[in-house]
């Protein structure tokens, strides 16, 4: 995927259209992270790339965002990827106060408000 341009928030939104979750990485380091940025966070390296992210996470912290009626409630997560950062995201699929912390979650992209966005779903068994 190569190395990251000095527009990194147009490449991830770029990459959501296509319909892909991608992250950056440290070649050097080969530390993750998230959100997009030019240089490596912590050291200023500018030896990054941009990888699919494997869509495996953990809930780390989640709240329900109440709504009055008819617009819907919504949960605003944190979620734990499995490369090691946290970013923060929705679940969707299940009732908003059915989401909970320790929950398993798979990524996809959907489109909120007229955009694609990095969204998550339950883990279920044999998935």
């Amino acid at each position: 995927m190569g190395t990251i341009s000095k527009h990194p928030e147009l490449e991830y939104a770029t990459f959501l259209a296509e319909g892909r979750f991608c992250i950056q990485r440290s070649r050097r380091g080969g530390d993750y992270y998230f959100s997009p940025r030019i240089a490596v966070p912590g050291t200023g390296d500018d030896d990054v790339e941009w990888v699919d992210a494997s869509g495996q996470g953990v809930v780390y912290s989640v709240t329900t965002v109440r709504n009055k009626p008819p617009t819907p409630d919504y949960n605003v997560s944190l979620i734990d990827l499995a490369e090691g950062p946290r970013m923060m995201s929705r679940v969707v699929g299940i009732a908003p106060g059915d989401v909970r912390i320790g929950m398993k979650v798979r990524a996809r992209v959907e489109t909120i408000d007229g955009a694609p966005a990095v969204v998550f779903v339950p883990e279920t068994e044999g998935a």
